[in-house]
């Protein structure tokens, strides 16, 4: 057996287990198999130091108190 031809069976193989472990999760509808966990975005949470709504709010206080030169 050549190099490349371990090398496309090991690769067939990889593919072959990432895509059952796929359908496998979407045929029971959880990540029970999953490699890749799922994305969970924190939208509107105004508090966390580098959030977008966080840091204008502080940013317009500081303004408001002078700290700032806006």
């Amino acid at each position: 057996m050549t190099l490349a031809r371990k090398l496309s069976t090991v690769l067939l193989a990889a593919f072959i287990g990432v895509a059952g472990s796929e359908t496998a999760n979407e045929l029971t509808g959880t990540d029970a198999f999953s490699i890749v966990s799922p994305a969970q975005a924190r939208v509107g949470r105004p508090l966390t130091p580098v959030s977008v709504a966080g840091v204008a709010r502080r940013t317009a206080r500081r303004c408001a108190a002078g700290v700032y030169n806006c």
